[in-house]
């Protein structure tokens, strides 16, 4: 789930987006201060909106909202407020993590393009790259699927010409870390960087 806030853009409202995939048709159900965004064909519920959102919660975040325990609390009660009967499933994991390059081959497909075997601490992603930089052993941002980058791109899993690929290697540029070079390639981590780790904290 992804969280967006933005009062001098949007307004006062919390925009909740429940799953990363494009959906074709949407309808909408509105109960109080919530609505409720739903695939026309499954009738599941895709994203909620929860307008004047002060009234429930204060929120100092501006775009990205970080989503922790206390503001799933909140938006629970604001659920239940509304006699909207909806339970909210919700993945507080670090999006975010280091992650081990143990191994990696050529793309059967692509020249440009390697398969990496990347752990990431609970268990072990495959993961397309093409940055000309990554190597086996390095300590690498791992962005899981799920995970909204700066530029507000959603990490969703892929197919990359016939491989599948669960996650994306960040550079420091699509991290938009402070004095981030210009130069192509992921960010590569000190070696005593803790595997699994929360890099964003």
């Amino acid at each position: 789930m992804n969280v967006f806030y933005n009062l001098e853009g949007v307004g006062d409202v919390l925009l909740l987006q429940l799953t990363p995939e494009k959906i074709e048709k949407v309808v909408t159900e509105t109960k109080g201060d919530i609505t409720l965004v739903k695939d026309a064909q499954s009738n599941e519920v895709v994203a909620i909106n929860i307008f004047k959102f002060s009234n429930y919660a204060e929120i100092q975040d501006n775009g990205i909202v970080n989503l922790t325990k206390e503001l799933v609390a909140k938006v629970e009660q604001a659920l239940v407020s509304n006699e909207i009967d909806y339970i909210l499933n919700v993945d507080l994991s670090p999006k975010f993590v280091v992650g081990y390059v143990e191994s990696l081959e050529q793309h059967p497909n692509a020249d440009k393009l390697k398969v990496c075997q990347v752990n990431i601490g609970e268990h072990t992603l495959q993961i397309v790259c093409g940055a000309p930089n990554v190597e086996a052993g390095q300590k690498v941002v791992v962005a899981k699927v799920g995970a909204v980058m700066p530029s507000g791109m959603v990490i969703k899993d892929a197919e990359l010409r016939g491989v599948a690929s669960s996650g994306m290697l960040c550079s420091a540029r699509e991290l938009a870390l402070p004095n981030a070079p210009e130069v192509k390639g992921i960010l590569i981590l000190e070696e005593q960087e803790e595997v699994g780790r929360s890099f964003l904290q």
